[in-house]
C-alpha cells in the first residue's frame, strides 16, 4: 500500500510515492548525535548546537507522526554524560526544561504523548518536574509516542530490571523457571513501547553507545553522516525507505 500524497503537509507527493504504509517501522530509536560538532563547524558555542538539536527533535516527531510511526525514542542524556563539564550539564538540563515548557501545548494539540525512560531520580528537580508535568499533560494523546532517554544506559537498565526480578523472587512471587526473555523484557523501561524496528544514528558514528542493548538485538540499523541539527524530515524518510528495502530475518 503506497502512501497517499494527501495525508501530509510536511512531505511532497514525490517524497511519499515510494513509501509503503504496510511496512512502516512501529518504533524508531534515534541517537541524535552531532550537536557539538555542528556548533564547531558553524563557529558557534556548544549550547547553540544543542539548541538547534532540540528544534530538530520536535520537527522529526511531527514528520514521524504524519507518516504513521507509533513511537520514536531519542537518546538525550546517558548515564555517562554526567562526566561532561558541570557547565554543559547545566546547559543541557536547562534546555530540556525550556523545551518541555515551550512545546507542551503543541504536543497536546498534535496528539504527541510524551514519556521518558532511564533512572529519572538523578535529574535535577526543575527539569524533572517539567518531565513529570509533560507526561501528565499529554497522557491522553494517542497519535504518536515521543519518548526521551534521560540518565539512561542500556547496562544500567538491565541491572535495574534484574534487581526487580530478584526482589520478586525473594518475595516468592516468581521462581527461577519463570525467568524468560519475555519476563525480562517486561521489566525494562521500554516495556510499554516494544522493541525498536529501526535504529538511526546521526553524525557518522557507528556504535550503540550503551543504548537499548537488549531491545536492538534485531533492529535494522541506519547510520548517516548528517549532523543532528541538520537532520530533516527528508533524512527520516530516507532511513524508512532504506528500512523497507530490507528483508527482516529475525536471526533465521
Amino acid at each position: 500500500m503506497q502512501a497517499s500524497p494527501s495525508i501530509s503537509s510536511i512531505f511532497s507527493p514525490h517524497e511519499l510515492q515510494s513509501l509503503d504504509l504496510l511496512k512502516l517501522p512501529k518504533h524508531i530509536a534515534i541517537i541524535p548525535d552531532g550537536n557539538r560538532r555542528w556548533a564547531k563547524l558553524h563557529r558557534q558555542l556548544p549550547n547553540i548546537g544543542h539548541e538547534m538539536g532540540a528544534e530538530s527533535l520536535i520537527e522529526i516527531v511531527k514528520a514521524a507522526k504524519e507518516i504513521g510511526i507509533k513511537t520514536i525514542t531519542f537518546y538525550l542524556f546517558s548515564t555517562e554524560n554526567w562526566n561532561r563539564s558541570k557547565e554543559e550539564i547545566h546547559i543541557l538540563m536547562g534546555l530540556l526544561q525550556y523545551f518541555l515548557i515551550t512545546n507542551r501545548k503543541q504536543m497536546c494539540e498534535m496528539g504527541i504523548r510524551f514519556n521518558a525512560i532511564g533512572d529519572l531520580s538523578a535529574l535535577p528537580k526543575e527539569p524533572l518536574d517539567e518531565v513529570k508535568q509533560t507526561i501528565a499533560d499529554t497522557s491522553s494523546c494517542q497519535e504518536i509516542n515521543m519518548v526521551v532517554a534521560l540518565n539512561y544506559g542500556g547496562r544500567d537498565e538491565i541491572k535495574r530490571a534484574l534487581r526487580k526480578i530478584v526482589d520478586a523472587a525473594l518475595q516468592n512471587e516468581i521462581k527461577a523457571g519463570d525467568v524468560t526473555e519475555s519476563l525480562i523484557a517486561s521489566h525494562l523501561d521500554t516495556a510499554p513501547f516494544g522493541d525498536p524496528d529501526l535504529f538511526i544514528r546521526t553524525s557518522g558514528e557507528s556504535r550503540l553507545s550503551n543504548y537499548m542493548l537488549w531491545q536492538l538485538a534485531y533492529a535494522e540499523i541506519h547510520f548517516t553522516n548528517v549532523l543532528w541539527p541538520d537532520f530533516k524530515s527528508t533524512h527520516l524518510l530516507e532511513a524508512i525507505l532504506d528500512y523497507q528495502k530490507r528483508e527482516r530475518r529475525w536471526g533465521n
